[in-house]
């Protein structure tokens, strides 16, 4: 197993193909019809307090915004998937619409994020501003011929090691192209555990770092006893963003990459790449 990581990691370097699987082994996360199975964190809020409906779902899709909001007054809010993951790829469709709630802060708009290997929703503080995690940035153009790009990396109390060395900057932009506008964009994060982690646009490799651990700023009003500075992210939760600017996602899924990988297996998957051989099926 050392060596299929190894060989993953070495190959990550020169444009390795992307894990594929027939759609049917893809989960639906989001069912098109109510949040079950998610949770609510919006700062300054209790846990699944959804502050003037800032989450809710229409026409089939999740659906952020901030209507009932005199001014934003930096209200951050995440929504939670209820399970924690650690070897897998995670995929929504998203678009930006509408305009930026009242006083958002400029580097907010059109901005959102998923966040991986995150601390749980239950921990986060009531006047916690982001969880400490893994931060895919998603940006949108701003329709004035500036190149924008999206799905870059940021880090709330996080750091990985960026093109073989550690790295403690807060955001590093991706190599994407910018979408303009309310065009669909999907963007899919490939985790595996805390050796390599690899974002996609529409397909296209766009980043790739290691080595994810707990440290660094950028995160206010934690409980300590869940930011171990040095820590390797190994699993977390993941979660979607609130960050101002209206947003819509219209498909949330995963595919899980750990499993079992004895051939003679019927639960056997071709696409794993960390074993657990104890849930094989004969």
């Amino acid at each position: 197993m050392k060596k299929i990581l190894f060989a993953l990691i070495l190959l990550s370097n020169i444009g390795f193909a992307q894990i594929t699987a027939p759609k049917k082994e893809w989960r639906q996360l989001f069912n098109g019809k109510n949040l079950k199975g998610w949770d609510i964190k919006i700062r300054n809020y209790e846990l699944n307090d959804n502050f003037a409906n800032t989450f809710s779902v229409k026409d089939k899709k999740i659906v952020v915004n901030y209507d009932g909001y005199d001014k934003f007054n930096q209200r951050y809010g995440h929504l939670f998937y209820k399970e924690n993951f650690s070897y897998y790829k995670i995929a929504t469709e998203y678009r930006f619409v509408g305009n930026q709630a009242n006083e958002g802060e400029g580097w907010a708009f059109r901005n959102s994020g998923i966040m991986v290997h995150g601390q749980p929703a239950s921990s986060m503080t009531k006047n916690q501003d982001f969880p400490i995690s893994i931060e895919v940035q998603l940006l949108g153009g701003k329709s004035d011929g500036k190149p924008r790009t999206t799905c870059n990396l940021c880090t709330p109390g996080t750091n990985v090691v960026y093109e073989g060395k550690f790295d403690t900057r807060h955001c590093i932009s991706s190599k994407s192209k910018t979408y303009d506008g309310d065009q669909w964009v999907r963007a899919e994060v490939e985790v595996l555990g805390d050796s390599l982690i690899r974002h996609y646009i529409n397909g296209e490799l766009v980043m790739s770092y290691e080595k994810p651990t707990i440290g660094g700023g950028n995160v206010g009003s934690f409980d300590p006893m869940f930011k171990l500075d040095g820590k390797p992210l190994t699993e977390g939760s993941i979660s979607l963003q609130s960050e101002s600017h209206p947003i819509e996602f219209r498909k949330v899924e995963i595919l899980n990459l750990k499993g079992c990988m004895d051939p003679k297996a019927k639960n056997f998957k071709s696409y794993y790449v960390k074993e657990d051989n104890g849930t094989c099926k004969y």
